[in-house]
C-alpha cells in the first residue's frame, strides 16, 4: 500500500501522477487536484477545466485574465 501524500491514508488503490520530473501519490482525484491544480490569479479558485495561460500566468477563464490585464484573451466556445 502507498500513503496519500494530501490526507495520508494508506490506501491500497493509489496512483501516480508524473509532472515535471516529480512522482506524487494520491488515493482519489480530490487530493490529487487539490495538490496539483493551478490557482486563478484572479480569483482564487483552482483552475480544474482547461484554465487560461497568459504571460506566465494561470486564470480559470478569460474574463479573470482580462481583469488582470492581459490583452486579447477569448474564451473558446
Amino acid at each position: 500500500m502507498a500513503r496519500c501524500e494530501v490526507c495520508g491514508n494508506d490506501y491500497g488503490m493509489t496512483f501516480e501522477v508524473h509532472a515535471q520530473g516529480a512522482v506524487h501519490v494520491f488515493d482519489c482525484f480530490s487530493c490529487a487536484i487539490h495538490r496539483m491544480a493551478p490557482i486563478c490569479e484572479h480569483c482564487r479558485c483552482q483552475v480544474i477545466g482547461h484554465g487560461v495561460e497568459a504571460e506566465g500566468r494561470w486564470f480559470c477563464c478569460a474574463h479573470c485574465a482580462r481583469a488582470e490585464g492581459m490583452v486579447g484573451i477569448v474564451d473558446r466556445v
